[in-house]
């Protein structure tokens, strides 16, 4: 059976790897190794970038030597910038000048304030990079995104983490997304995402690990494109609570949830313009776990 069109309008390029990081924490050959191998697998064509570390953009360019070149094409990266922004933005430079099947097309940064996005803007914007900055969104995140908008810079939300206090409400999920839609800026979300639903799940991959409640990356994305189409915050608070796998039905025509269906060219355009990826240390789980979809396997 084959796999209806909207799912991969929905999922394609959608998982960012971010095996370096909690939980998975994987060494730098081991994470290499895994992205070398998602990117042959039949489910390659979820597979977003490789997430490292600016820091790290050297270790990277050894471990990944013995892929290169590489046949199903150039390895994409998103970097994370730390302090010293225009040293590390040196260093990706440096990257995509010495290495022939490599490049860094995107980058990722913290911003706490409005005020802080204008001054990354003068930093940033000059180096053509696609960046998205994270903001908090305890408190309203209104003001921020909007300095995203004049600076044309990208946000980021960060959705979960490895204790439970790391995890942001749906309401406040929701509304990043609702002002991101409503200032058409693009934006990715990362943490506690390797799961396609909402549930009860490990925090992380140590024995006896406390569990909680995460939110799960087709969750987001569908209330993502139910916001685009109109939808209020709170209606899309219950579509990032849902976690029954029969209330979504994907088909060639669209996406059906419960009694709202989001058709499959206006998940095309979401993805293409912006709603971008979804940042996880796992590939093998949002593979594994989309078993209920008709036609997965």
């Amino acid at each position: 059976m084959s796999l209806p069109r909207s799912v991969r309008s929905a999922l394609r390029g959608l998982i960012d790897y971010a095996g370096l990081f909690p939980p998975a924490q994987e060494s730098m050959d081991d994470a290499v190794r895994h992205y070398a191998a998602y990117r042959r697998a039949a489910h390659q064509w979820m597979l977003g970038r490789f997430v490292v570390p600016a820091s790290r953009l050297d270790e990277f360019a050894a471990a990944v030597a013995a892929y290169l070149p590489d046949a199903h094409g150039e390895w994409h990266l998103s970097v994370l910038l730390g302090p010293e922004i225009e040293q590390d933005l040196a260093r990706i430079a440096a990257l995509n000048a010495a290495h022939r099947g490599v490049v860094c097309d995107a980058v990722e940064v913290r911003a706490g304030s409005a005020g802080d996005i204008v001054t990354l803007a003068r930093h940033l914007r000059p180096s053509g990079l696609a960046a998205y900055v994270e903001i908090p969104v305890a408190e309203d995140p209104a003001a921020s995104v909007a300095a995203l908008r004049v600076a044309g810079l990208r946000a980021k939300i960060r959705t979960g983490g490895v204790t439970v206090d790391a995890f942001p409400t749906a309401a406040m999920v929701a509304r990043f997304l609702g002002h991101c839609v409503r200032a058409a800026v693009p934006c990715k979300a990362t943490a506690g995402l390797h799961h396609p639903l909402c549930g009860e799940y490990r925090l992380t991959y140590e024995a006896g690990s406390a569990h909680g409640s995460m939110f799960g990356f087709l969750n987001v994305v569908l209330a993502a494109a139910w916001l685009r189409d109109g939808a209020t915050d709170a209606q899309a608070v219950e579509l990032l609570l849902e976690r029954d796998p029969r209330a979504i039905v994907f088909s060639d025509t669209g996406v059906r949830w419960r009694d709202v269906t989001l058709l499959t060219p206006r998940l095309e355009q979401l993805r293409q313009s912006w709603f971008i990826a979804v940042g996880s240390c796992s590939f093998r789980e949002p593979v594994a776990e989309l078993g209920f979809v008709e036609g997965w396997h």
